[in-house]
């Protein structure tokens, strides 16, 4: 029985490579986004559905679950979408910022929570499982300078998550978090910085290999391939020149030698 998985974030970066690949492994994949030429142009490539969807408004994530309903319901929700907007001190924040991470992190999390677990719940009676998958970040786990609003954002994301997976508890509805840390992409750095390409690309000068979001859509896909009763919790990845959040190689890697 083939499957069917909503992937927001669908009109780029970590969300276009997750659509895409749960495409290519059989998924009948839903991309779900708010720009609808970057959405109908991947639909008219890939097969891939799109539906146009601002989860930020509580009506929209509404009429997304009814629309679902409607055409097949829903195996796994992979949520991509979120963001990170300014890197301000704490003392310098702009509340507008911070404001609109929480609504994408947080509050798109528990909205499409309450509107898609019932269908979620059918389909796990009908197959035996259902997932429910969130994109966090190594933000949430660690803390740092100009980064107060997305830390508490994503930190705010990664606790309903945990949460969440305590309340399902008994249910076999798997809750699973992606934690990813470095991870270039075409807008995530821009976006935050502005529009700023000159500080995006410094962001990554120098640094060896950093993720890209086909390495994260391919840990993605695996957690909801994987056999059903096999729950990854909490999955932290970074590429090899980031070791922690505050430690970042910035040159080739090489073996050293043991006098150096």
């Amino acid at each position: 029985m083939t499957r069917r998985a909503v992937v927001t974030g669908a009109s780029s970066g970590i969300g276009e490579a997750t659509a895409r690949e749960l495409h290519a492994r059989g998924w009948d994949v839903v991309g779900v986004a708010r720009r609808a030429e970057r959405l109908t142009a991947l639909e008219a490539e890939t097969g891939i559905v799109a539906h146009v969807a601002d989860l930020t408004d509580g009506a929209a994530v509404t009429t997304l679950a009814s629309w679902l309903e409607e055409t097949g319901g829903v195996d796994a929700l992979v949520h991509v979408a979120g963001g990170a907007r300014g890197t301000d001190r704490v003392e310098d924040g702009d509340p507008d910022d911070w404001r609109w991470m929480f609504e994408a992190n947080v509050l798109s999390s528990q909205r499409l929570v309450a509107s898609l677990l019932p269908l979620l719940r059918r389909a796990a009676a009908r197959a035996g499982h259902a997932d429910l998958l969130f994109v966090t970040s190594t933000a949430a786990q660690t803390a740092y300078p100009g980064g107060a609003g997305y830390n508490a954002a994503k930190a705010g994301e990664s606790m309903l998550v945990a949460a969440l997976r305590q309340e399902l508890n008994g249910e076999p509805l798997r809750v699973i978090e992606i934690a990813p840390g470095m991870v270039r992409t075409e807008e995530f750095t821009l976006n935050r910085l502005g529009g700023d390409r000159s500080g995006a690309d410094k962001l990554y000068e120098g640094v060896e290999a950093p993720l890209l979001a086909e390495d994260v859509a391919d840990v993605i896909a695996y957690a909801v391939d994987a056999p059903g009763h096999v729950n990854l919790d909490l999955v932290t990845l970074r590429p090899v020149a980031q070791s922690a959040q505050h430690l970042l190689a910035r040159g080739p890697l090489r073996v050293r030698d043991a006098r150096d």
